[in-house]
């Protein structure tokens, strides 16, 4: 813990951790926010995953090309223009009983300007501590983030059954506004900036270890996306079981973040802890009868998540000039979303057809996949042990003067 504490005291990290965090924390509302505001308005879970599948899809879109934008036009004006946009469009899906294909629409919208907030923070990172802290730093955030996962099901579930489901989403925008003005607003924002990529738009997804994060991201998030459909069709909308258990997975998450995401990182790193996940949700498929064996087996599941993430963090860092970094990581962002909104909706349709049940074969097949992937790819995986998970400098020609 000694080494989380010492970054902490790092000048800046703790407040851009603080305001990223807050700025990211309707992320961890919205996904149940809309489950429970269309299924109530449309009575489908099927209809709930479509919504929640083309705000999805729109992020995974948008993704690359504002990420990639930041280096062209600053990370300020970028940000600053999406936020407002994604805000309005979230708004206005709580606000207006609208069918469900102009849903559809306006929640691709708002994926499609979701502010880049997370490619923005991994790429300012490497220029606020040095190499050694590098590592540590991601794993840190991989597992701070699990506090928007433990409190925001929690919150979210609380005010959308005992207060309404328009009113948990307006409180969603609310926090999104202020925590990205506070994101945005932070010294850190202004003073790094990205150099303009001299490379074709995609190109930087064809070096192994970013489509390896790609992929694996894809299959992780698409199995947790299916878990949290699961457990919400599994108690009932009414229920505070959902919010409960959801939150007891993220603590695992936490937990295995600070425990072992600062172990250094080999070939076989992401097999290892997307093998602690698969096994996890494999189990919980036993326990669906039961909100505390759920919960036991889910935090299992949850102790391999932060740890993977912060792997593929560290992997995309560490193998991409500091000029891709941005569109590496939106990359990486674009197979999550892919993968939430498959995860969704695959769920979706399981849990109309199968009952909740089909929910957890989704994401334990998801899973599997994952660890399949990245125990065949330990070759591709770069070795950090021992190495400096810094992006590579970009380098220009420096011109010499005759003597």
């Amino acid at each position: 813990m000694s080494t989380y504490s010492s970054l902490l005291k790092t000048s800046g990290v703790a407040r851009i951790i603080a305001a990223q965090l807050t700025a990211r924390f309707p992320f961890g509302m919205l996904s149940l926010a809309f489950l429970l505001h269309i299924e109530r308005i449309h009575h489908s879970y099927g209809a709930a995953g479509l919504v929640l599948a083309a705000m999805s899809i729109g992020q995974a879109i948008a993704g690359p090309m504002t990420s990639r934008l930041m280096g062209v036009l600053g990370m300020r004006v970028v940000l600053w223009t999406t936020l407002v946009a994604c805000s309005a469009a979230v708004a206005a899906i709580g606000v207006f009983v609208m069918p469900v294909p102009v849903t559809m629409a306006v929640a691709f919208f708002a994926g499609l300007s979701m502010p880049p907030i997370q490619p923005a923070v991994r790429t300012i990172y490497p220029k606020m501590v040095n190499s050694r802290q590098l590592t540590p730093l991601f794993s840190l955030d991989a597992s701070a983030q699990e506090i928007i996962w433990i409190a925001g099901p929690v919150v979210i579930t609380f005010v959308a059954t005992q207060v309404g489901t328009v009113e948990g989403i307006l409180m969603a925008v609310a926090i999104m506004l202020a925590g990205g003005a506070w994101f945005i607003a932070s010294p850190e924002v202004g003073r790094v900036r990205i150099p303009r990529s001299k490379r074709r738009f995609g190109v930087v997804l064809a070096r192994p270890p970013v489509l390896l994060a790609t992929v694996v991201g894809f299959l992780l998030i698409g199995s947790c996306a299916a878990v949290e459909a699961g457990v919400v069709a599994n108690f009932g909308e009414g229920s505070p079981f959902s919010g409960i258990v959801l939150a007891i997975w993220s603590i695992g998450s936490l937990v295995g973040g600070l425990a072992i995401g600062h172990v250094p990182i080999g070939p076989w790193a992401t097999a290892r802890r997307m093998l602690i996940v698969t096994v996890g949700v494999v189990i919980s498929t036993f326990f669906l009868w039961s909100w505390w064996g759920l919960s036991l087996t889910l935090l299992i599941a949850g102790v391999g998540i932060a740890p993977a993430l912060a792997v593929l963090f560290a992997i995309v860092s560490a193998s991409v000039k500091f000029s891709d970094t941005a569109e590496a990581y939106g990359w990486v962002g674009t197979g999550q979303l892919i993968g939430a909104a498959l995860g969704s909706a695959l769920a979706g349709f399981l849990i109309d057809g199968t009952g909740p049940a089909g929910a957890f074969w989704i994401a334990a097949a998801f899973a599997f996949v994952g660890f399949v992937v990245a125990a065949l790819a330990h070759r591709v995986h770069p070795d950090l042990r021992g190495r400096d998970a810094s992006p590579i400098p970009d380098t220009e020609p420096v011109p010499v003067v005759p003597s």
